[in-house]
């Protein structure tokens, strides 16, 4: 299954999308620092068999408002979803994340997971996730959740004692908590990400 890649600002991002027997899509969406979005992204899952592989990243150091909304709608049975995702947030930021997951009566046998996760840079940074869960069949496996912290100073001390330098080691600690996303990247883009990193 190819990752289809689009980076917000660049990329023109589909809002819709539908998801018919058998169909498989796997998308990973960048949202690159200085970059102010409001990112809406539907997918209907209406075939059985349907598979969802849905990740993104969002990267904002200084003043970027960043709002990312996204509806996934299990209509039938035997469909797959999961959605991965990780962001950093600093300066003066603000970054929300939407998530909802909706599972209609008749999609038994669905299985839908929902993450997000947000690392904080600063204390003037803002980050609100509301992953949501809407359920009304009862065969069903489905989670979600989310995480918002701080980079882990016992890491950085680590890092430190083995001589590498404090910023060195910040950013690896970074390119350590995206790494499931930015292994989806093709090499140059993920190295772009990289070098934004500090």
């Amino acid at each position: 299954m190819d990752n289809k890649v689009y980076v917000i600002g660049r990329d023109s991002v589909p809002q819709y999308l539908r998801l018919e027997a058998g169909e498989e899509l796997s998308m990973t969406l960048v949202v690159p620092p200085a970059t102010d979005t409001r990112l809406v992204l539907e997918v209907d899952l209406t075939g059985p068999g349907a598979s969802l592989d849905l990740a993104g990243l969002y990267l904002c150091p200084d003043a970027e408002n960043v709002d990312i909304r996204v509806l996934v709608r299990h209509d039938v049975p035997h469909c797959v979803s999961r959605q991965l995702f990780k962001g950093i947030v600093g300066g003066t930021a603000r970054a929300s994340f939407d998530g909802l997951i909706y599972v209609a009566q008749d999609a038994q046998k669905t299985e839908a997971y929902q993450e997000n996760h947000t690392l904080l840079l600063s204390d003037t940074a803002r980050v609100e996730s509301r992953p949501q869960l809407e359920i009304y069949a009862d065969d069903v496996k489905c989670s979600h959740g989310a995480t918002t912290g701080y980079l882990n100073p016992d890491e950085l001390f680590y890092l430190r004692s083995r001589g590498i330098p404090e910023a060195e080691a910040r950013q690896l600690q970074m390119i350590a908590f995206l790494a499931p996303v930015l292994r989806r990247l093709p090499e140059p883009l993920a190295e772009e990400i990289y070098g934004r990193l500090s």
